[in-house]
């Protein structure tokens, strides 16, 4: 019976481990971008972010905006993959030379939220 006692904390212990592990596991990262983060291009005709999880399309997408005019939002449709690891958006609007930040929301399977910015200038 004595045994059994001291397995109690090692078995706990060892399912807390296990469970913080899963949760950490199951954020979406983004793992790529284009255009990169800091990166000088022309003007993109497509923008895509692709993630470490699954998403979920209803939560996640991203805005763009041209941070030197007061964070003014360019028109981007944006859509997830069948795959549910990339999010590719297609500006609508025209680029000026500038700073431009690809503001990210995204939420993995496990339903956590999380969010980034890329920022990137066009030349």
């Amino acid at each position: 019976m004595n045994r059994r006692l001291h397995l109690v904390p090692a078995i706990a212990v060892a399912a807390a481990a296990l469970f913080a592990g899963s949760q950490a596991a199951a954020h979406a990262k983004l793992v790529k971008s284009n255009p990169a983060a800091d990166a000088v291009v022309a003007a993109p005709k497509v923008i895509t972010l692709v993630f470490s999880e699954k998403l979920a399309p209803a939560f996640s997408g991203f805005e763009l905006v041209m941070v030197e005019h007061n964070n003014m939002k360019v028109p981007v449709k944006t859509t997830v993959s069948k795959d549910g690891k990339t999010i590719t958006g297609t500006p609508t609007g025209a680029f000026m030379k500038g700073s431009y930040k690809i503001n990210w929301h995204a939420a993995s399977g496990d339903g956590h939220r999380m969010t980034g910015v890329v920022p990137f200038m066009v030349n």
